[in-house]
C-alpha cells in the first residue's frame, strides 16, 4: 500500500470517472486503473463498483476512502512540518480562488504580495468552491479564497472584505435614468446569471428574491459560464446583470457602452474570506497573504469614489 495508491482512490472517489481522476493525478488512465486494482487485490475487497456508465464506492470502499484521505492529510502535514523549519516566506504558496474572485483579485494581489514576499511565488488555481474545498483538505492547495458562509472541519476561515453588488446594463437601457436600482425590479426575463455551481449565482438569488420567479422558469433566465461573458452579452444589449464590486471596473469597453448603478440600500453584498487547514505550519504566510489581500484596491472602495461607467 502506497501513498500514491491512496491518492488514486481518493481522487477517483471524488471524480467518479477514471479519465478525470487520472488527469488530476497526472498519470495515464491505465496507470491509475492498475494502481486501484492493485490496492483492491492487496486488501481483498472491492473499493469501487464499476459499470460502463459510472464508478461508485462500495459500502466498505466508503470507509477505506475516508481513512485514506486522513492518511494523505497526515502525510501532507509531515511535508509541511519539514517545510516549516525553513523560512515560511520562501517556499511557493498554493492558492485557490473561486471563479468570481480570482480574475479580479490576482492582478492586484500578486504585485502587492511580491513587494513584501519576493521569494514566495504563488501557484494559482481558480475553481468552484466544492473543488477548492476538496483540494484544500488533501493538501493540493494551502489556502483558498471563497465567499462566506464556508464551514469545514479542521479548517480556519478569516473574513477579508465585504463586496457590494451592482447592476450592470447596456448604455441605452431605461434604468440608466435612475440613480439607484431597487432589487424588486430585478425579475426581468433578460436577467443574466451565472450557471449552476457558481456560489455568486446563489448569492444574487438570495439577495434579490424577485429573481427567483425567473429562476423557476429556466427558459426565461439567460445563463453563462463567467462574469466576463455576461459582461459582453450585456454590452451587446441582451439584458442586464448583477456584478460584485471587484468585477465592475475590470473591463476594456469605451465609455457609452455599458452603465453601472448601485442597488437601493440596504445594498446586498458578499463577504470574501480566506480558508486554510488548522494544521498548516506556515501561519506567517497566511497572515501575510490575508494582509496583502486587504490592501488590494478591490477589497474596499474609497469613500467618494465615483462609480465606473
Amino acid at each position: 500500500m502506497t501513498l500514491t495508491e491512496l491518492r488514486y482512490i481518493v481522487t477517483l472517489a471524488q471524480e467518479q470517472h477514471f479519465g478525470r481522476a487520472a488527469e488530476r493525478c497526472h498519470v495515464s488512465q491505465p496507470t491509475l486503473s492498475v494502481g486501484v486494482k492493485k490496492l483492491e487485490d492487496e486488501l481483498g475487497v472491492l473499493i469501487f463498483e464499476r459499470s460502463k456508465s459510472a464508478v461508485r464506492l462500495t459500502p466498505v470502499g466508503e470507509g477505506i476512502v475516508t481513512q485514506a484521505q486522513k492518511v494523505l492529510e497526515q502525510a501532507q502535514g509531515i511535508r509541511e512540518l519539514a517545510q516549516a523549519g525553513k523560512n515560511q516566506l520562501t517556499a511557493p504558496l498554493k492558492i485557490g480562488a473561486i471563479y468570481t474572485v480570482g480574475p479580479y483579485l490576482f492582478p492586484h494581489l500578486i504585485p502587492q504580495l511580491h513587494r513584501v514576499a519576493p521569494d514566495m511565488p504563488l501557484y494559482i488555481e481558480e475553481n468552484f468552491t466544492h473543488v477548492l474545498r476538496d483540494k484544500l483538505r488533501t493538501g493540493e492547495l494551502d489556502a483558498i479564497i471563497i465567499a462566506l458562509p464556508f464551514v469545514e472541519a479542521d479548517v480556519l476561515t478569516k473574513a477579508l472584505y465585504d463586496e457590494p453588488f451592482y447592476v450592470l446594463m447596456p448604455a441605452g437601457h431605461p434604468w440608466t435614468a435612475k440613480e439607484h436600482i431597487d432589487a424588486s425590479l430585478l425579475n426581468d426575463k433578460s436577467l443574466l446569471l451565472l450557471g449552476e455551481g457558481h456560489c455568486f449565482r446563489d448569492q444574487v438569488l438570495e439577495a434579490c428574491p424577485a429573481t427567483r420567479k425567473s429562476e423557476e422558469n429556466k427558459h426565461t433566465t439567460i445563463e453563462s459560464s463567467s462574469l466576463e461573458t455576461i459582461r459582453h452579452m450585456v454590452a451587446s444589449g441582451l439584458g442586464i446583470s448583477i456584478l460584485p464590486f471587484s468585477a465592475v471596473d475590470s473591463h476594456h469597453y469605451a465609455p457609452g457602452v455599458i452603465e453601472v448603478r448601485p442597488l437601493t440600500p440596504p445594498v446586498p453584498f458578499r463577504t470574501v474570506a480566506i480558508a486554510w487547514r488548522a494544521s498548516f505550519p506556515r501561519p506567517k504566510a497566511i497572515e501575510l497573504l490575508a494582509d496583502s489581500i486587504r490592501l488590494c484596491s478591490v477589497a474596499a472602495r474609497p469613500q467618494g469614489q465615483a462609480l465606473p461607467a
